[in-house]
């Protein structure tokens, strides 16, 4: 299903971040056969592609991949959240799920930047690290990202 979303911001360069900034992105509805097409695919587990096999699991029903979480959140971001000019190039990261993520929710992720520092082998770009949660309609966290990403720089402009 395709996002429920604000415009996305106007892409940022990394003068434009600051610590602290915040972005909330539009929101997303889980799909049972989305979740199915997605683990037969890349995650096949029977709590990922079996509804009834799924009840009698630790989840004790059909779940989304923590890898299908992440792609939602990923979309949600490049539609609807943080705008990176160049698009967002990761240089690293780490993910963790709470909560599975289950068919019928709705997802939002609110994203904060918690790091900014310029490359020094690299003078035109810089690292953003930034926390993204991805939570349901009821505002309970199903992941957690802190993401490393390369921001290019704006060129300095020459002087008068």
């Amino acid at each position: 299903m395709e996002p429920n979303s604000p415009q996305a911001s106007p892409p940022f360069a990394y003068e434009d971040l600051y610590v602290g900034q915040r972005f909330t992105s539009g929101t997303r509805q889980v799909e049972q056969d989305e979740i199915i097409a997605f683990a037969k695919q890349f995650d096949p587990q029977p709590f990922h592609t079996d509804p009834e096999a799924a009840k009698h699991t630790l989840f004790q029903g059909l779940v989304a991949s923590g890898w299908h979480t992440a792609a939602m959140t990923m979309r949600l971001l490049i539609d609807s959240g943080l705008s990176i000019e160049g698009g967002m190039v990761g240089a690293g990261g780490e993910l963790t799920w709470p909560r599975p993520t289950r068919p019928g929710y709705i997802l939002q992720v609110e994203t904060e930047v918690v790091e900014l520092r310029p490359s020094r082998s690299r003078p035109d770009r810089g690292l953003a690290t930034i926390r993204s949660e991805t939570k349901n309609q009821a505002g309970e966290v199903l992941q957690i990202l802190f993401a490393r990403l390369v921001v290019p720089r704006r060129n300095e402009l020459p002087s008068a």
